[in-house]
């Protein structure tokens, strides 16, 4: 599974990187015992210079960007919605393939240089180089610039742990979910932006002694039925399958959320559909409102009612979850 612990790095354009390696080299000037030895070794030391930079930079951006493989889980699929993965891997290959050009042309041009005792011959390999570097370098303009644009979209991609056993809730507006999400949470859930939708999802934690599980609130992703989305929003369902260990499922039976019994039990169907394997919990909410007797479990976040027996039933599903893995 990939990582952004580290930082990743601010991508120069080709343009940028460039003048950044020649701007360096322009400013060496070694002294030398006569001017054929002054020459040589100013043009070595500019040769080196250059190349470096641009190769310790390219070496940097690859070993920066967090490798990521397609597999079934929740973080590769994202990144495969939101950047592209067989794209992302290309442009790391480009820039690996310039370093590796650009280190074996810098070691190459060094070699002729050194052997070399004719000024206008030195000064030819040096422009030699620094042409064909140029020419490598805009190559992968393109995915230098699609890698800085990766880089803004990392920044901006739920800050989700798909390592530890995860609830997802999922429901109309406004029925209910993210006032759970906060009663249930020990901590104040965070909001992130998601790639999806303008709204963000609201993450929270719930701890159970020395465990920590996940539960989500995922508005603009799960309060409409399957058909209604567009393509990407269908890929970011699929995506969420991946991550969700259990799901709450909210209808509210007063309707005060605006949407009839009728349309919330259509989208409950379609999420059944959607997330085959997933153990669903269906439960209403606003029973300081109105209560049924259809058998669900019911809880009111306004008063406190059943929120700790939901908070019980939810552990204890996510114990027994955690057990099973281990054995």
């Amino acid at each position: 599974m990939a990582s952004l612990e580290r930082k990743i790095p601010t991508v120069l354009t080709s343009e940028e990187l460039m003048d950044k390696a020649y701007s360096r080299a322009a400013k060496i000037t070694k002294n030398g015992t006569n001017a054929l030895d002054g020459k040589k070794k100013t043009t070595l030391a500019k040769v080196t210079a250059s190349g470096d930079i641009v190769v310790t930079t390219l070496n940097g951006y690859v070993s920066r960007f967090p490798r990521i493989d397609k597999e079934d889980d929740f973080f590769p699929q994202l990144v495969d919605l939101v950047i592209g993965i067989d794209r992302y891997k290309k442009a790391l290959g480009a820039l690996n393939w310039a370093a590796g050009r650009t280190d074996k042309l810098k070691n190459e041009s060094l070699r002729e240089i050194r052997r070399s005792k004719d000024i206008s011959y030195i000064d030819s390999t040096r422009n030699s180089f620094y042409g064909r570097m140029s020419s490598y370098i805009r190559q992968i303009s393109k995915d230098l610039l699609f890698l800085q644009e990766a880089k803004n979209k990392f920044r901006h991609l739920p800050a989700i742990q798909p390592d530890i056993p995860t609830i997802v809730v999922a429901g109309f507006p406004n029925v209910g979910k993210s006032s759970l999400v906060k009663a249930m949470s020990t901590a104040a859930p965070e909001i992130a932006p998601y790639p999806f939708t303008t709204k963000g999802i609201i993450i929270g934690h719930i701890e159970d002694d020395w465990r920590k599980f996940q539960i989500i609130d995922t508005p603009g992703l799960l309060d409409r039925s399957f058909e209604e989305r567009n393509d990407i929003e269908k890929q970011a369902v699929l995506a969420l399958r991946y991550l969700t260990n259990i799901m709450i499922f909210i209808l509210d039976p007063s309707e005060t959320c605006g949407y009839s019994m009728e349309k919330q039990t259509a989208l409950l169907r379609s999420i059944q559909e959607g997330f085959v394997g997933v153990d669903i919990i269906v439960a209403e909410s606003k029973s300081d409102i109105l209560r049924t007797n259809s058998g669900n479990l019911f809880f009111s976040a306004q008063t406190g009612e059943n929120m700790e027996e939901i908070r019980g039933l939810i552990i204890s599903k996510l114990r027994a979850l955690v057990v099973s893995e281990d054995e």
